[in-house]
């Protein structure tokens, strides 16, 4: 792999006698859900240092509309679970992880309840809905269509109560600091205090996905793959980056921003239509609009460029106005805000990149394949939701996985109380390739902004819901153009640092789809447009290989019972 491609080590330069030091026993990067929860996993004698770039709400866990996946409901089965996210997953989960997540999921909605986060009920019971992939009603949810935001108020205040957690919000990490072939902790930066190197003898990356790298995306503004850049530069093993969700209905309206219509909204009832008034899911699966995401998703995409119209729309007129007000009350109010009225009104909706199921591989505990650090939630590549999740799976993983590295990184630390020199040390000065900062360099500063733009609309044209080789090399050569001038160089403040960052997960990202030619779950290739079974394994990548390499997938362990 040539050194265009890898790209510097370390983004700034840095060394001990240049910046503030700060020791924690666990460093966790990122105040999402699976972040909190593996904070609340961690041993009280230990000290904890929880770093996000925005606050504890800024996070895509406050954004989840729809709820947590979980069988709960007597007249259910875990083996009804699995199977639905098994098949949502075409071909590519590793079975083991699906069995044992799902098991895991009713301990963990109880432990939530516990925290006090009120679920909605109906005569005393929980009311569960049902979403596309699900055979079941089996999704928890809270406030009608604002699950996340109860979720992350419960586990907010929770996590107040920790005498042993410290919360550095506004704060950038720049990069893990590895030493022997470790990670050591991070270099990170806020306005406030510049750059301080947080030395940790664990490390867990909770950073969440890559949905930013779209012109179209339901993340927040943070979701822009840093995590899976840092995990990457300092050696770590990523996986699957070719499978980008894209959720079919994300509200379409000129001047508005792309809310997500949960998927709930058709669990409900509602249809999906065409400019023409005309329900369409019937002639692309039986399952209609409770088909994968992935499947409806291509559905609206083939109808869109069928009738040459910007989006199709969600139809809810034939259902009970007021259960779909009470029901959906964010969604009622955001349609209300242009003039639309959720319950009667055609609500105009299209694709929008949602999730990223590709990441940092991550083993059962959350390990990485780099020492010292662990990962969990969306940032990682688990083996839970193989080449499309199923819906409501990914609060449940960043749930389990972040309480299962939370006690993994807990126990490795205690086990070793008194820790050598060589768990904080890092070389004298860390001093990447590159030329000065543009901000020295006002002849050679470029618009970033113009390139972050230019970037989303590359990834959303060719790298979106449907793809090809033509369209992917086309996309690759402007990337790769983009990163030869921007990744040398030394910024001085997040805007750089993020976009080199999404540089070079756009580029994994497009490496990955060219090399899959095959159609397989949210990977359609237009010019392969069938599955091949020779493609039932992963794509594996790492900056010290020399090249992508093909990871076949675990065998099946025994049945286990329902």
């Amino acid at each position: 792999m040539s050194d265009a491609f890898e790209g510097p080590r370390y983004l700034v330069p840095f060394g001990p006698r240049r910046v503030p030091h700060c020791f924690t026993d666990v460093l966790i990067l990122g105040g999402g859900l699976a972040g909190l929860r593996a904070a609340l996993a961690v041993d009280q004698r230990l000290s904890v240092t929880v770093v996000t770039k925005d606050d504890l709400r800024g996070s895509s866990s406050q954004w989840a509309q729809g709820g947590i996946a979980g069988v709960v409901d007597p007249e259910d089965r875990f083996d009804n679970h699995v199977a639905d996210t098994l098949v949502a997953g075409c071909g590519l989960c590793h079975e083991d992880v699906v069995d044992a997540v799902i098991r895991e999921a009713p301990a963990r909605i109880a432990e939530l309840i516990a925290w006090g986060t009120r679920f909605d009920e109906r005569d005393g019971a929980l009311e569960l809905g049902r979403e596309g992939g699900h055979s079941h009603h089996r999704i928890v949810h809270a406030l009608g269509d604002a699950t996340g935001r109860e979720v992350m108020r419960a586990v907010i205040e929770r996590t107040r109560e920790l005498h042993n957690l410290e919360v550095w919000p506004d704060t950038f990490t720049i990069d893990l600091v590895t030493h022997d072939g470790a990670c050591r902790g991070a270099l990170v930066w806020n306005p406030a205090h510049g750059k301080t190197l947080v030395w940790a003898r664990r490390t867990i990356l909770a950073t969440g996905g890559a949905g930013q790298l779209y012109r179209e995306s339901t993340n927040p503004p943070g979701a822009s793959g840093d995590g899976m850049a840092l995990a990457w530069r300092a050696g770590a093993e990523l996986r699957d980056m070719e499978f980008m969700q894209f959720h079919p209905t994300v509200l379409y309206i000129a001047g508005g921003g792309r809310s997500l219509i949960t998927e709930a909204v058709r669990g409900a009832g509602a249809h999906l239509v065409d400019r023409d008034g005309r329900r369409f899911m019937p002639e692309y699966d039986p399952r209609a609009e409770l088909a994968p995401r992935d499947v409806v998703s291509r559905a609206i995409t083939v109808v869109m460029q069928r009738t040459h119209h910007a989006n199709v729309y969600l139809d809810l007129s034939h259902l009970d106005a007021g259960m779909v007000h009470r029901r959906f009350p964010g969604m009622a109010e955001i349609c209300r805000t242009f003039g639309l009225d959720l319950a009667r009104d055609r609500i105009p909706v299209r694709p929008g990149a949602h999730y990223m199921i590709g990441g940092v591989s991550v083993d059962a505990a959350g390990h990485s394949s780099l020492p010292g650090l662990f990962a969990a939630g969306e940032v990682t590549s688990s083996g839970l939701h193989g080449a499309n999740r199923l819906a409501s799976n990914s609060l449940l993983e960043g749930l389990v996985y972040g309480a299962r590295a939370g006690a993994a990184a807990s126990a490795e630390v205690l086990a070793d109380p008194h820790p050598g020199a060589d768990d904080f040390r890092v070389p004298p000065i860390s001093q990447p390739r590159g030329v000065a900062s543009d901000a020295a360099d006002p002849a050679g500063a470029l618009d970033l902004a113009d390139i972050r733009n230019s970037l989303r609309a590359l990834m959303w044209r060719h790298v979106g819901v449907e793809r090809s080789g033509d369209s992917l090399a086309e996309a690759l050569g402007t990337v790769e153009g983009w990163c030869r001038y921007v990744l040398p160089r030394q910024f001085a403040d997040p805007q750089g640092w993020q976009l080199q960052n999404m540089l070079q997960v756009a580029r994994l990202m497009i490496h990955s789809a060219i090399n899959r030619r095959e159609t397989r779950g949210v990977h359609f290739r237009a010019d392969h447009p069938a599955s091949d079974d020779r493609w039932l394994a992963h794509i594996t990548w790492r900056r010290d290989a020399a090249e992508w390499r093909i990871e076949p997938l675990p065998a099946k362990g025994p049945a286990r019972p329902a």
